[in-house]
């Protein structure tokens, strides 16, 4: 089975957040960061990412996400902090690494 990742991205100011899923978390975020993703993050420039979890596939991935954008805002921040209190964007940190 393909795995899957849910992740939480949020703009510079962090004051938006974003809930996706997808198989190829590395490549969706190149979507996000040259503004091709969505047209959402394009417009609110969202391209940090501050959280994610991984699944052994794709499809788990798919109803958490689901599952995360039916919860509160705070709910959703209380979920980044509780993994990245700092709010980095962890994407610089994995890019290399992925």
């Amino acid at each position: 089975m393909k795995e899957g990742y849910t992740y939480i991205l949020s703009n510079k100011n962090r004051t938006v957040l974003y809930v996706g899923a997808t198989g190829n978390l590395k490549s969706r975020m190149e979507l996000h960061i040259e503004g091709k993703a969505s047209k959402f993050t394009k417009r609110y420039n969202v391209n940090e990412l501050l959280y994610f979890e991984s699944f052994n596939n794709y499809q788990e991935a798919f109803v958490r996400e689901k599952q995360i954008k039916n919860w509160k805002s705070v709910w959703k921040w209380n979920l980044v902090k509780s993994q990245n209190q700092e709010l980095k964007n962890l994407y610089l940190e994995l890019k290399d690494l992925m």
